[in-house]
């Protein structure tokens, strides 16, 4: 483009910022609905209830009981989640706690870590299992 019709165009632009075109519209015309509107009776329904829908509904079978772990795990996960909060709680209130506990509580937090990521399995529990479940 040249100049000239660069400055062209933005006076038109510019000149007819802000016009909006009239559009002619078309009134459709309007019809009576072909039925009314029919009040719904709630009471029919506490009167008889549909007994299928009970049976149709879909009951989940109950869970499996939670699976039990063994007091050292127990002990690990303690020191993992504990020993940090006994460390923050004394730290929050401002509590002295002997040099000995605190190195107690560090060591099993510590301790507690180590021992989970050694038991952890090497390999996946099944190398084709994408993680649904039907």
């Amino acid at each position: 483009m040249q100049p000239d019709s660069d400055d062209d165009a933005w006076r038109a632009i510019v000149e007819n910022y802000g016009d909006r075109p009239e559009i002619e519209r078309e009134t459709a015309p309007v019809e009576e609905p072909a039925a009314a509107w029919s009040s719904y009776d709630d009471e029919d329904e506490e009167q008889a209830p549909d007994a299928r829908e009970d049976e149709d509904r879909f009951v989940p079978p109950p869970p499996p009981p939670l699976p039990r772990t063994t007091p050292d795990r127990v002990a690990a996960w303690l020191g993992v989640f504990a020993s940090p909060a006994v460390l923050l709680v004394s730290m929050v209130f401002g509590l002295h706690l002997p040099g000995f506990i605190s190195f107690l509580l560090v060591g099993a937090f510590v301790g507690g870590f180590l021992y989970l990521v050694a038991q952890m399995p090497r390999g996946p529990r099944d190398p084709w299992d994408d993680g649904s479940r039907l």
